[in-house]
């Protein structure tokens, strides 16, 4: 089928497909003579493997380790669960990052009396390190990356 085609089956663009081709995610046949691109069940397989593995938060090094398990008849489950369960371990983390963040700003909104006022308890809060003359003043939390998005 051509890329059109597996990009319906599989729920991703061809944009989408092309990028994971050129990373080396998935790689179709090409049709002798025109170069086209040649997908075949087990790909659209793979690239709706992908899919979903993106979808519930995997980034692309990740999903070439499932990937790789996936197309692996001698996986092993306990490997895979791994990947998991670091995953969730990473989302916990990131959760506990945006509920400090939150309680931030909650406590920033708070504290502004809001109206016509130029005086501003929020802009002086953010610009708090300056009027201080510190350089490595920062807020309660850091963001949380994957480094692999």
């Amino acid at each position: 089928m051509n890329i059109g085609q597996a990009a319906v089956r599989s729920a991703l663009s061809a944009k989408t497909i092309r990028y994971y081709e050129d990373i080396g995610l998935v790689i179709p046949r090409r049709q002798p003579g025109n170069d086209y691109r040649d997908y075949t069940d087990a790909d659209v397989a793979q690239l709706s493997f992908l899919q979903r593995a993106r979808a519930v938060g995997f980034g692309l090094d990740e999903c070439r380790e499932l990937l790789e398990l996936f197309r692996n008849p001698h996986r092993q489950a306990g490997e895979v669960k791994q990947l998991v369960l670091d995953k969730m371990r990473q989302i916990d983390e990131q959760l506990s990052t945006l509920q400090r963040m939150r309680e931030t700003l909650a406590d920033m909104a708070e504290r502004c009396s809001g109206g016509e006022s130029s005086h501003c308890t929020i802009i002086e809060n953010l610009a708090d390190h300056q009027k201080r003359g510190e350089k490595n003043h920062s807020m309660p939390f850091t963001l949380v990356e994957s480094s692999d998005n």
